[in-house]
């Protein structure tokens, strides 16, 4: 048993542990992050990480409990549990997408158990022999959700998104894991909840595990197709749900040199509008702190988002390490400086997010 390559198979779901290999509390696990705070597809059970092991991973995240507790090992879990999750989910990030050495103990131990692995690595899982092999003597399987879709189901960009009739909002960033996901889901969550019909566009794997219906792994996908996959999403996503909102997951930054997306999301999307998502504490660029160039001023992405036929609605805040008097700075001096609305969804919820997009709804 190996691997399955469709991401639109309602069966895979269940009950799932996350695995983060002692990284929970850093930026790099922020696939599991995503899955503390909501999944339709997963029933998240427990995590485990020997470094935060023995606290509730809600509060360890945002100080909420959410009743999934941290378990240092498999072992443990089955102890404290009484059974077994159906999954395990690699829900942290690595350089380069490879599996480290660390984690080999920890996969063997739970693919030994019978249990399935849900990976977001670059590195294919079914590439490693020892773990393809554990996988078939044990009757688990190991799902690589980041390899490329086969050909056959590729698309290229036609023109049909002009048949989209409705408000497309991408939620774009000055630079790669600033949160550009987490703004996404929450706003699509109070919207709905506001009575304006919502639809999310996942393009990482995250919104995936969290059970979003449409969208693609935009960095498991050849260049080529990045457009056409987009494209498709979006019109699949208008045609079977007929949303009044549609929001797009953005991915990396407008400027940032190891990830500069985001002129496809705008120029093969037809985005109405933006969300610019900031840290205004970060000076350096995500991955690239040694690399000799700062993080430029907000207004040149504001300037770029423009050129590039759309415009920027408003700005949203990473706060991560910021005080509270650093957060009410930041907002006074960006809103004075590039004269628009600038919001920090968890400090400040989504409800002025939604009345902007109450009034662009009027005026489109």
């Amino acid at each position: 048993m190996i691997t399955t390559q469709r991401l639109d198979d309602p069966e895979l779901a269940g009950t799932a542990c996350i695995i983060t290999g002692g990284l929970l509390e850093t930026i790099h696990a922020k696939t599991a992050h995503g899955l503390i705070r909501e999944s339709k597809r997963f029933d998240i059970v427990a995590v485990i990480d020997h470094e935060a092991a023995n606290r509730d991973a809600g509060e360890v995240l945002d100080g909420r409990h959410r009743n999934i507790p941290i378990l240092s090992s498999m072992a443990r879990l089955i102890e404290v549990k009484g059974e077994k999750p159906e999954y395990a989910i690699i829900g942290m990030a690595t350089k380069g997408g490879v599996l480290p050495g660390s984690l080999y103990p920890v996969i063997e131990e739970i693919l030994a158990q019978g249990i399935h692995i849900i990976n977001g690595l670059h590195q294919p899982l079914s590439g490693i022999p020892q773990m393809k092999k554990l996988a078939e003597d044990h009757g688990a399987v190991l799902f690589d959700i980041r390899k490329p879709k086969p050909f056959e189901d590729l698309h290229f960009w036609s023109g049909k998104i002009q048949e989209v009739d409705c408000l497309k909002i991408g939620v774009l960033g000055t630079d790669c894991s600033v949160g550009k996901r987490t703004t996404t889901k929450l706003l699509d969550n109070a919207l709905n909840e506001a009575g304006i019909k919502s639809e999310m566009i996942y393009t990482g794997q995250t919104g995936w595990l969290q059970g979003t219906k449409h969208g693609f792994i935009f960095d498991a996908t050849p260049n080529d197709f990045i457009p056409g996959e987009l494209e498709h999403a979006m019109y699949s996503c208008w045609k079977h749900e007929q949303p009044d909102v549609m929001l797009i997951e953005g991915q990396a930054s407008l400027k940032n040199p190891g990830g500069p997306c985001g002129s496809e999301f705008i120029v093969s999307g037809l985005l109405d509008g933006v969300i610019l998502q900031h840290h205004p504490i970060r000076t350096h660029y995500n991955n690239l702190e040694h690399f000799p160039a700062t993080i430029s001023d907000v207004m040149e992405d504001i300037k770029i988002i423009e050129l590039l036929g759309s415009s920027t609605w408003t700005l949203t805040l990473n706060t991560a390490e910021m005080t509270s008097r650093q957060i009410e700075a930041s907002k006074e001096e960006l809103s004075a400086r590039i004269g628009l609305p600038v919001i920090s969804p968890l400090e400040d919820g989504l409800n002025g997010l939604v009345e902007l997009i109450k009034e662009k709804m009027i005026k489109v």
